[in-house]
């Protein structure tokens, strides 16, 4: 089991303490969420919550998280960043491959690319890009951010993206694997068919055992059982040696802990200062990781 801390929706003065008493620690991953703006009007819920309000994002703090992936990856060592999950679709593939391979170099291949295509159509209007045909966009992006991430001339011929031979240089010494959130059956199954890894956003033990089943099933089905495949997932399991050997037994391979009080998915402001954050990790590090190695 690889363990990873969050570093969601908090003081951004805090990122770089944090990580590096993560590392000290014994945490084997960081993750970072993504989002852009947040509108003043708008008729989308959020699908990963029990009454579907979105409203505790309006004043929560977010760095675009390849900014600060590089900046964490420059006060660490060791730690493994993944992005929790980075709104694929909405960006351009060129571009966002620059910025996957820079991170990658510059971090020395510790870029795990954790995605997904965004709940919200507000998203893609807010960058002038349609809510209808995400998926399509998204398959492209990621065979985009693929062919680039080698250093290789690369083109490609899409029904939304129409590349002449380009390479990006420098490229990063390995592949940077590609994690595919999110729930819908669309999603396990693109994880399945085309992804390195899955990435579960919380839910009960019970779901996530049906979702992991669920992507096995795929996986066999689309001939890739037995490559290499990643399954990042937090239950009540996260937060006992007992309940990490349960995970470890259904194939999870990362999972996350070390919160507080601090409930990034409520309307209240964040009540913990940085020491505190610290003695929380720590406490999870003693209790939970040093307990399942």
């Amino acid at each position: 089991m690889k363990f990873t801390y969050g570093v969601a929706m908090i003081d951004p003065s805090f990122y770089l303490p944090l990580v590096q008493a993560a590392e000290d620690a014994g945490f084997d991953a960081i993750a970072v969420p993504d989002s852009i703006a947040y509108p003043l009007e708008s008729s989308s819920t959020y699908p990963y919550n029990a009454d579907g309000t979105r409203e505790f994002l309006e004043n929560k703090p977010f760095i675009e998280p390849m900014v600060a992936i590089a900046a964490m990856g420059a006060v660490t060592e060791r730690v493994e960043f993944c992005t929790f999950v980075h709104k694929m679709p909405m960006r351009h593939p060129v571009v966002l491959a620059k910025e996957v391979t820079s991170v990658a170099v510059m971090t020395g291949g510790r870029l795990r690319f954790g995605v997904g295509s965004s709940p919200w159509p507000d998203d893609y209007e807010i960058v002038g890009l349609p809510w209808k045909g995400r998926g399509k966009r998204f398959d492209e992006c990621i065979d985009i951010v693929r062919g680039l991430s080698t250093g290789d001339y690369f083109e490609y011929h899409g029904e939304c993206y129409d590349l002449r031979p380009i390479k990006l240089n420098p490229a990063p010494a390995e592949p940077v694997p590609i994690w595919i959130g999110g729930h819908a059956d669309a999603n396990l199954k693109r994880a399945a068919r085309i992804g390195d890894g899955w990435m579960a956003a919380g839910g009960s033990p019970e779901d996530t055992t049906a979702m992991i089943a669920r992507i096995d099933d795929l996986r066999r089905e689309y001939g890739r059982a037995r490559e290499p495949f990643a399954i990042f997932a937090t239950t009540i399991d996260s937060f006992s040696a007992d309940g990490i050997a349960r995970l470890e037994d259904l194939g999870v391979t990362h999972t996350m802990g070390g919160v507080g009080r601090f409930n990034p998915y409520g309307v209240q402001a964040d009540p913990e200062s940085l020491q505190e954050k610290i003695d929380n990790l720590r406490r999870y590090a003693d209790d939970v990781i040093e307990a399942s190695r």
